[in-house]
């Protein structure tokens, strides 16, 4: 058998190619054939010239017409497009996937352009770049399997080390959304908050500690990370738009609320959400704790904690609230982010003290005005290039913030990575 992988249209797909697939296929004792963009035809051959079990061809219609397993490791919105390109030479009998983040048009340009005596059963690693596949959540689709080919891909895949989780194309887009859309959706406003105040957030005392070091490691690792990863996930799928343009409304309506002064309203909006998503698992022990929170900052912890509104928690309680979502109902699903995000709101809602200051600030402290109204900004901006589709819009936007936190990013990962890997070993 021979497994194959396509990073056709490349934009960052190579690093991750080049690592973790010839690796799993050595484990897995398979050929490799490979190819991405003409223009880095030579470069790859030479990298690869001693693996004798990796081929580097020139395009896809090659790659396509000798291999037993075909994987399009493309971004999400080029999916349709390569396939069109190369589907038809798929070898017959062959089994083809995917590994984009949003199933449904995956699944679509397989059944539009793959040949009827083709299986499409398609994979999804949710966990990011960066993190060790191993004890991490690989969804499988088997959307199309007249061969009893699924056995082949777990074989294969087993080499990651991964806990499989079988789905279908909607379910896992819907998975998906719930457990990642908004959370990308806070950190990438946050992130533009800072940029826009001209803050590098570990260098103010205010967001030093606790939940804070969750906001600024995590921040700082998804805008290290190439835009594309999270832009298929939120224009392509419709859930995902739903949310993120509530998680938008979610912290005007709050931040309205704290200009305003109405602190019975706020209480009253934020107990409400509160009850409805963490009364169900208010008998479990917390994911997270302030010791452990407390052991990854950037910079030197204050003497003492800084109050915060937690605007940022606040919205994204209350959005999953108003769209009736039980975030705990797919934890077997959830990519690390979400736990350590997760964590950091049921940390803030299950500890009664620190809720109450977060309220009192957010009405009576004007410390944050400035960040929280770039902040709702940010998010209101973010949500309308998602619903607009805009891609270039969403690419210009990341890089823009991308490129002023570019010079802190080796400490950042270093210590987000620790943090990570810690907080990982914790909720698994």
């Amino acid at each position: 058998m021979v497994l194959i992988l396509i990073p056709l249209i490349g934009f960052g797909w190579l690093l991750p190619v080049a690592v973790v697939y010839p690796w799993l296929a050595l484990r897995s004792c398979q050929r490799v054939n490979a190819c991405d963009v003409p223009s880095k035809f030579d470069d790859l051959r030479a990298e690869f010239k001693d693996q004798r079990n990796i081929e580097i061809l020139k395009n896809g219609h090659l790659v396509s017409r000798c291999s037993d397993w075909i994987i399009y490791n493309v971004e999400a919105e080029k999916i349709r497009e390569v396939v069109a390109e190369y589907g038809q030479s798929t070898k017959c009998g062959a089994i083809v996937g995917g590994q984009t983040s949003c199933k449904g048009p995956e699944v679509a340009a397989f059944e539009e352009f793959i040949p009827e005596d083709v299986d499409i059963i398609s994979c999804h690693s949710l966990h990011g770049p960066g993190v060790d596949p191993r004890g991490q959540s690989l969804a499988i689709i088997q959307h199309r399997d007249r061969r009893d080919s699924l056995e082949k891909v777990e074989h294969i895949m087993s080499s990651l080390g991964s806990k499989h989780v079988y789905l279908s194309a909607e379910t896992h887009d819907r998975i998906t959304a719930d457990t990642q859309a908004v959370t990308h959706a806070a950190f990438l406003s946050m992130g533009t908050a800072w940029a826009a105040n001209n803050q590098f957030p570990w260098e103010i005392g205010r967001y030093l500690g606790g939940i804070e070091n969750v906001k600024i490691n995590v921040t700082l690792r998804i805008y290290a990370n190439k835009w594309h990863v999270y832009a298929g996930l939120a224009i392509l799928n419709p859930d995902a738009k739903q949310q993120i343009e509530q998680y938008a409304k979610s912290a005007t309506e709050i931040f309205k609320l704290m200009l305003s002064g109405q602190r019975d309203e706020l209480w009253s909006r934020v107990n409400e959400a509160g009850d409805a998503v963490f009364k169900p698992v208010a008998h479990q022990a917390p994911l997270l704790n302030e010791e452990l929170l407390n052991k990854f900052s950037l910079g030197d912890l204050p003497q003492a904690r800084v109050r915060n509104n937690h605007l940022s928690l606040l919205a994204m309680v209350d959005c999953w609230w108003k769209l009736g979502i039980q975030p705990y109902e797919h934890m077997i699903c959830s990519t690390p982010l979400f736990r350590m995000r997760l964590g950091a709101a049921e940390y803030l809602f299950r500890t009664p003290e620190l809720l109450k200051e977060a309220i009192d600030t957010g009405i009576d402290d004007n410390t944050f005005r400035s960040d929280d109204l770039e902040f709702t900004i940010a998010a209101r901006d973010w949500s309308q290039r998602v619903i607009l589709g805009n891609f270039e819009g969403y690419r210009e936007k990341f890089e823009s913030v991308q490129e002023y936190f570019r010079p802190r990013f080796p400490d950042a990962v270093t210590v987000g990575n620790e943090m990570l890997k810690t907080i990982l070993e914790k909720t698994n």
